[in-house]
């Protein structure tokens, strides 16, 4: 179903529990790929477009990949191929985590340059960067980045930018290098966390010192693990954001509050009153948002992956609000579908200039990438009318059932098959 039909002007009640993290299971499940004749089993997998894809691409390298509700066992034989297929690597951005655990592995590895979401450039420089410092040979020949190395080497790494996928695919490429690598400037996001977890279940020995630095001693082979992946922070920002906008009382279940620390302290500082008790959140009926400025930043700083949710809620507060966007380029597409809807956004350069609109109306809008469909939903619940958002294939790559989860609060959604 490609198009989600809104009535919106509803405030929502209730009780939504939090899926796993789809960008903390992709990188776990590519770890599976350091395993020979071993298993991972991971637990809290969400059922998404993107998870589904890794699953094919893992499977197409000779992984035996099985899901049993949220448990996904990665089955891994001696022999693995070192070939990505281009069909599925297109697919997906995350598909480039393959890399680093297939080069480690094998030796060798060729990756077509992957896909994903249109939000700006987002090359896979520093990943390759990292791998030629541990001794990789690279090429990159009609479009595949061709690696090739006898065994990866421990090197100190300094990372330019904390990008959260050279740091995850680099971990895992030092978990098989010979001696001990130390990488600098590391991404801190929580998935991070989650991966080093995984690796030291398989026996690599992993120091994360807390101060953007990790120093991982390489082994000769990885045993068989189990492990849960976190609950998903930017999902559960989302639900907490719909209650905001539609003035209801939401409460968001299996949530580690400290990873969204940088939401909660937005909603104080627009007027939204919350709780919070042990892994619930709880978002309160508000009078109208008051303005805020805010900038994207790589983790604690504020997500960019909530930075499209987080303008359609302040497209309704009182006051002109300002977003920078520091991490992605082009990460304000979804502004001319929000205006189509009556908000009022400019964008001046790597900045969105929001003056606060008193409603906004329903309208055919289309999303133009994971977190732009998910802002468009929420601004279609607070609007009164009827909204149709269109291409909701990208929202499935990163939202669970949402429909249904909408419902279970009172929204009244419903899904469509696009009849363009």
């Amino acid at each position: 179903m490609n198009v989600m039909r809104i009535e919106g002007g509803r405030p929502l009640q209730g009780t939504v529990r939090t899926q796993g993290a789809k960008n903390a299971a992709l990188p776990v499940m590519a770890a599976c790929l350091l395993l020979k004749g071993r298993t991972l089993t991971l637990s809290n997998v969400p059922e998404l477009y993107d998870v589904s894809t890794m699953m094919e691409l893992l499977t197409a390298l000779g992984v035996t990949a099985r899901r049993e509700g949220k448990e996904v066992t990665l089955g891994v034989a001696d022999e693995v191929s070192w070939e990505a297929p281009e069909s599925l690597v297109r697919k997906m951005r995350a598909s480039s985590l393959v890399l680093g655990p297939l080069l480690a592995r094998c030796g060798r590895a060729a990756l077509p340059l992957p896909g994903g979401c249109s939000i700006g450039s987002r090359p896979i420089d520093l990943h390759l960067k990292g791998l030629v410092q541990m001794g990789a040979k690279i090429e990159i020949r009609n479009g595949v980045v061709c690696a090739q190395a006898d065994r990866l080497r421990g090197r100190r790494i300094y990372l330019d930018f904390p990008s959260v996928g050279a740091t995850e695919n680099l971990m895992m490429a030092a978990a098989l290098a010979q001696g001990e690598t130390i990488i600098e400037n590391i991404a801190r996001e929580p998935e991070i966390d989650n991966l080093a977890v995984v690796l030291r279940s398989m026996g690599v020995p992993i120091d994360m010192e807390g101060t953007g630095c990790v120093r991982i001693k390489g082994v000769d082979e990885v045993q068989s693990s189990r492990e849960r992946v976190i609950p998903d922070r930017i999902e559960a920002c989302t639900y907490l954001l719909a209650g905001v906008m539609t003035g209801g009382r939401v409460t968001v279940e299996d949530v580690i509050p400290a990873h969204i620390d940088s939401l909660l302290a937005k909603l104080e500082e627009v007027g939204v009153r919350f709780a919070v008790n042990g892994s619930a959140v709880t978002v309160f009926p508000a009078d109208r948002l008051q303005s805020v400025s805010l900038k994207t930043m790589p983790f604690p700083g504020f997500p960019t992956d909530l930075q499209p949710q987080m303008a359609a809620a302040l497209s309704l507060a009182e006051g002109t609000s300002m977003i920078e966007e520091s991490v992605f380029q082009a990460r304000f597409l979804y502004a001319a579908e929000l205006n189509r809807m009556g908000a009022d956004i400019r964008i001046k350069g790597d900045t969105a200039v929001i003056s606060g609109v008193e409603r906004l109306s329903g309208a055919n809008v289309k999303a133009t990438d994971l977190r732009a469909g998910a802002a468009l939903i929420l601004a279609g619940l607070a609007a009164q009318g009827r909204t149709q958002v269109e291409d909701m294939v990208h929202v499935w790559r990163g939202y669970e059932a949402i429909d249904v989860k909408l419902r279970s609060l009172g929204a009244q959604v419903e899904l469509a098959e696009d009849v363009r």
